[in-house]
């Protein structure tokens, strides 16, 4: 089935938790998900990255996964996850996963192995070979274990498949906002204010799982020019991205989720549940957000 493709990749473009429930995803829970989100404002669906466990999931579960969010024919458009270490793997992955047309692409240089700059454009013109759908590039080298320079992405802007990158680093988004010459996508969800203030277009903040019609209204307020409401609205939830990102993404997300019941706190080892102490620390900030006013009148 046909997704919804775009290329401009504006707006946020959530990277979605696995739901997983006695082993196996949850697909159910994953729709129900993918319409909270919608319903909240999200522009979009990131699959199968870091935060969804990608790497632990198998081909065919991607697959179930992407066609049953994409039978609602409402659903969200969706980019998928594709990183690996063996470029021909990858290529081989995202040649399967094309038939399921998503938006994108979003694709980490292959870590573990720290290549070079001409090792990884190298990398990507070979992914470029492999789909004719946009790909986002994934800088964020605690991740990776290798960076990529502003040149390198620049570079690979020339080509047709590169629209985007996934930046975690403020002064490197800054520099490419200001040259725009590849669009920047905010990855460091503390500084999703400053990207928005600063003319940013779009982010992938895995924060948003929780409250993400808050972050929509930053967003707006933010791109409208209220910058002092955009302010007032953002900084309640510094903290609480601060006890998401406390342990091991996506466990403490998950476990966010499950206290709301949206889904089951089960993670794919070697990944583990967030622990005790986080849990409380995430409930009494969860409760103490929950009663601060909605502010989306004022956009």
């Amino acid at each position: 089935m046909d997704m919804p493709v775009t290329t401009a990749f504006e707006g946020i473009w959530l990277p979605m938790i696995t739901p997983l429930r006695g082993g196996y995803v949850d697909l159910d829970a994953a729709q129900a998900l993918a319409r909270y989100y919608r319903n909240a404002g999200i522009a979009g669906l990131v699959l199968f990255g870091s935060t969804g466990e990608g790497n632990l999931l198998s081909l065919s579960e991607k697959i179930d996964m992407a066609e049953a969010i994409a039978s609602d024919p409402h659903a969200l458009p969706l980019v998928f996850g594709a990183g690996g270490v063996d470029t021909r793997g990858v290529a081989t992955a995202i040649r399967r996963l094309d038939k399921l047309a998503p938006a994108g692409y979003l694709v980490p240089p292959p870590y573990y192995l720290g290549p070079s700059q001409a090792g990884i454009l190298w990398h990507y013109r070979q992914i470029a070979w492999a789909t004719e759908r946009p790909i986002i590039l994934y800088n964020i080298p605690k991740r990776t274990g290798v960076t990529m320079t502003v040149e390198t992405m620049e570079k690979l802007a020339l080509l047709p498949n590169f629209s985007a990158v996934k930046e975690c680093n403020p002064s490197v988004l800054s520099a490419l906002n200001a040259r725009g010459r590849l669009a920047a996508l905010c990855g460091e969800d503390l500084s999703l204010l400053d990207h928005w203030l600063a003319g940013g277009r779009g982010a992938i903040p895995a924060a948003a799982h929780v409250y993400p019609e808050r972050y929509v209204e930053v967003m707006r307020l933010a791109q409208a020019g209220h910058a002092e409401a955009a302010r007032e609205l953002f900084e309640p939830l510094r903290g609480l991205i601060r006890l998401l990102f406390a342990e091991p993404n996506p466990a403490p997300i998950k476990r966010a989720l499950a206290m709301q019941g949206l889904i089951t706190d089960e993670l794919r080892m070697p990944m583990t549940p967030a622990s005790r102490e986080l849990s409380i620390r995430l409930q009494r900030a969860m409760g103490a957000l929950h009663s601060l006013p909605s502010r989306l009148q004022t956009a």
